[in-house]
Formats: C-alpha cells, structure tokens, sequence
C-alpha cells in the first residue's frame, strides 16, 4: 500500500531524530531535547495555543507566570520525546532518584491484586514523560496492555506499536477493536494502562478545572461492570531526566442501580486528581491539547 509523501517525510524526519537521540547518552539527549523545545516556544501559534488554555484553566495567574509554563511546557515535550529511545534502560529506585532514575513510591498497592491475579486499572495522564507509566508498571511482573490514541500517520503507527514490543502485552489502539481486546484482557486477569486526560467529542460532560470537558467515560463503565480496582499513578520530572513515579491506593466509588451517575461521579473523581497533578506541576502537563470546547 502506497503512502502519501507527507506521511513518508514524516517517518523518515521521526526516525531520523530517533537516532540521533538514540546514539547520545540519556541526559545529553534529555538536554538537546529541552533546548529544541523551547525553540518551538517560539514558534507564535504554538505559544499562542498553550497561553490560551492556560488563560482558561488557571486564569489567577499573572502574564508572566503563564509564560514561564510556557516555555516549560514546551522544554518538558521536548525532553520526552528525546527521552523515548532510552525507555528500557531507565533503572528504578525507591531511593532518591539520581539522573537517568525513576523512583517508585506506591508499588505495594499493585501487589494484593496482582499476587491474586486479579486485573486492574491503571490511569494517569500526559505528564513529565507519560510512556514512562507502562514501562514501570510491566516490570512488576503482570501482564499489562496500554490502550493509546493511533498517530494519524501510519507508518508512524506501525513503528512506533514494534517499539512497544516488550514493554507492555499489547498496545490497543482506542476504537471498536481496542474494546474488544480491553475486555478479553480484562478476562484473562490481565491489567490495563490509560492516559484520560484528552478530549472525547463524543464522551460525558464532566467538570475539569472548573469547566465543563467532554471526558471518555471508559474507565469507569469498565470499572464499575467489571467490579476492577482503579489505581492513579502519577509520573512527576525532578531534575533533568530524573523521575518520580506514584501508584496512589485504590480509589473508592460508589455502585448504585444509576450506572450513568455512578459513571459521571466516578470520571468527576478522575478528573479531580488528574487537575490536583496539573496544578502541582503545570509545566509538565500537555497544554498544546485542546481540552476544551474553542
């Protein structure tokens, strides 16, 4: 199957930067992508973007701290994306992190259900480097399946769902097909990983950051159908290409004869602990992504 050339110059231009980052030591290639980064902060409809949902969603702050975030925003995108070659070789800790570290707090909440085979869920958002959760989450020993949202290119895709290979069972990508694998994993006792922080057209109305956002409600249909425990874990940057990682106690929600009550107040506590990880660190959040309605 023939490709556009816009989709051929695309994957030729990401496998080129993959291996020059590839062929640097992690923090040289972590550095080089914050300065890339904040060349894109620049850039006036990228800037443009960001300062527009900051105004939205934390419009308390001054000019100048919206542009700080800013150029943070766009220095912690770059540094991920540097950082993606480099995914397996991150060492982990429960110590102070040093550079090229992830520390793990909260690892004994995967313990009882995993030791029991049980499945469970597990959430977080696009925050410091978000590959980085199912990564750490897989080396626990349980099967874990990512469920993520498919590049509009192709080739793109294809690649990048090869690099996958080994760090998680299998990467679904959202869609029909993705719940019918998300269900037979689930029956397997196998766990799930999901980033639910972007926009669903057709989702529930639910509130986030004192605005109404359109919110994907599988987590909680799923959650709630499947009597499965839902964990949020929270992938903070320290320094550089330092990173602490949180597996936070199960959440607790309610289970009534109103499914779709029970769904919109468990998304709403969802939403409510994605929003308390952005206020802490903001410039580590995806700001570029329209969550809300223009």
């Amino acid at each position: 199957m023939k490709h556009p050339i816009r989709y051929r110059l695309e994957y030729f231009l990401v496998r080129l930067f993959w291996a020059l980052f590839a062929s640097l030591p992690l923090a040289t290639a972590s550095d080089l992508g914050a300065v890339l980064g904040r060349a894109l902060a620049y850039l006036p409809p990228l800037r443009a973007r960001v300062e527009r949902n900051l105004r939205r969603a934390l419009p308390e702050l001054s000019q100048e701290q919206r542009a700080v975030i800013n150029m943070g925003v766009w220095q912690n995108l770059g540094r991920a994306m540097a950082e993606l070659p480099h995914l397996k070789k991150f060492p982990l800790t429960e110590d102070t992190p040093g550079p090229g570290q992830i520390q793990v707090i909260g690892s004994e909440y995967l313990r009882p259900a995993y030791d029991q085979g049980q499945p469970v869920i597990l959430f977080s958002g696009h925050l410091a480097n978000w590959e980085l959760m199912p990564m750490v989450i897989s080396r626990y020993g349980r099967p874990l399946h990512a469920i993520y949202r498919a590049p509009n290119n192709p080739l793109i895709d294809k690649w990048l769902y090869r690099l996958r290979d080994g760090v998680v069972l299998s990467a679904l990508a959202k869609g029909r097909s993705a719940a019918r694998g998300i269900l037979s994993a689930l029956k397997q006792g196998h766990s799930i990983a999901m980033l639910v922080d972007q926009k669903m057209n057709d989702g529930i109305p639910v509130d986030f950051f004192g605005q109404t956002a359109m919110t994907a409600p599988a987590l909680a249909q799923l959650a709630l159908r499947q009597d499965i425990k839902v964990l949020p874990v929270n992938c903070e940057r320290l320094n550089g290409a330092s990173f602490r990682i949180t597996v936070a106690a199960p959440l607790v929600f309610a289970k009534t004869d109103d499914h779709q009550d029970d769904v919109a107040s468990l998304m709403a506590q969802v939403n409510d602990i994605l929003e308390g990880w952005i206020r802490a660190r903001p410039e580590q959040w995806l700001w570029p992504h329209n969550r809300w309605p223009k």
